[in-house]
């Protein structure tokens, strides 16, 4: 029998947090893991959570749970601007990693962490969550099958209440852009990557991202501050097969207004994408339909998880898998520095007004 992946989360708060919504129940649900250690910013917040999700050992510092000689898979669910420190640690120690996206502030730290990670020879998986969600890897075969024909067009739209006109005093990071999580990096990448990952690679792309919401409200202080960063993006793209792409994501927009929609033409037929959650897509579950008929997919080993764990579990499943097997299925962080790389050449067309041409983004 293959032994238990012992798992260790940095970031595992008990009150809230990404951790606690989709890593630890994947942990605590998912075969052959265990979740060895939690560590959060404070010993008494660590040792709650530890008792609370079931955890073996508690640690005040994430320096501590990297040390730990039975954790075998650390992590990462902290800001963006702590992972390069905590992900180069968890490497040189040994350990393989499961990062969040964006996976550093800057192109330079994403390809610094990859380098230690192909260096060190250990799996580094990042958190492009829908690259493994069952309805997406069907889509990619309907087209793949040529079902639909030759790409004619494709529409994505995304929409979240992140970056509304008021937030949280806690999210107040996410308005400085040199912390690399912006709407541009975060929402706009995994749409860019989930456009990819059915549809193939892109040969060039235009983009405009503006500003909708110029003053915002930070927590419960009543003065409000200016805005520096895009809340709203429109992409216009080419695939490499010569379909067009027209993507849109959105900002502010209210809970039952967060949807999310992937409308795929071709010369024979079309299918669709469907889903959506306050905090984005990656966070909920997906529905296809082919023809505009309804297809099932098999959710596997995550059917029973919630559904902001489910595209989580699916990475999580993945990476046991690779190290297991000696395989490279999950996305890696190869493929982090591909996307950042993408988000940048956004940005600058964005700024430039100009298309910019494919330079080392993703490939499918």
């Amino acid at each position: 029998m293959t032994k238990s992946l012992q798992v260790g989360i940095i970031g595992a708060s008990v009150d809230s947090g990404w951790a606690k919504e989709s890593h630890v129940p994947v942990v605590q649900k998912l075969a052959r893991l265990e979740l060895a250690a939690v560590a959060t910013s404070r010993q008494s917040t660590a040792d709650a959570a530890a008792k609370a999700f079931g955890a073996k050992a508690a640690y005040g510092k994430a320096d501590d749970l990297i040390r730990d000689p039975d954790v075998d898979l650390v992590s990462v669910c902290i800001r963006v601007p702590n992972h390069r420190e905590l992900v180069l640690a968890a490497i040189a120690a040994g350990k393989h990693v499961y990062c969040e996206w964006p996976l550093g502030c800057n192109i330079t730290e994403t390809e610094e962490m990859a380098a230690a990670a192909h260096t060190a020879g250990v799996h580094a998986a990042i958190g492009l969550q829908t690259r493994m969600n069952p309805a997406v890897h069907r889509a990619r075969e309907i087209v793949a099958s040529d079902a639909i024909g030759r790409l004619l067009s494709a529409r994505l739209y995304s929409g979240t209440a992140a970056f509304s006109p008021k937030i949280a005093a806690a999210d107040s990071y996410l308005e400085n852009a040199e912390n690399g999580a912006t709407l541009v990096s975060i929402h706009g990448g995994h749409a860019l990557d989930l456009a990819i990952a059915v549809l193939g690679r892109l040969e060039d792309v235009t983009a405009l991202a503006t500003t909708q919401y110029p003053e915002i409200q930070v927590g419960d202080d009543s003065m409000r501050q200016a805005r520096s960063i895009p809340d709203h993006l429109f992409v216009q793209a080419r695939f490499a097969s010569g379909g067009a792409l027209l993507l849109e994501v959105a900002g502010g927009r209210p809970p039952e207004a967060s949807r999310f929609r992937l409308e795929v033409v071709g010369d024979k037929g079309t299918l669709a994408l469907d889903g959506g959650a306050p905090r984005g897509f990656p966070t909920g579950r997906l529905r296809l339909s082919f023809n505009g008929e309804s297809q099932p997919v098999d959710d596997g080993e995550t059917a029973s998880m919630p559904d902001t764990a489910a595209n989580v579990g699916g990475i999580y499943a993945a990476l046991r898998d690779d190290i297991a097997q000696g395989t490279l299925t999950a996305p890696d962080f190869t493929h982090a520095v591909r996307l950042a790389r993408l988000v940048d050449d956004v940005l600058l067309s964005a700024q430039t007004g100009t298309r910019k041409a494919t330079a080392d983004w993703p490939v499918q």
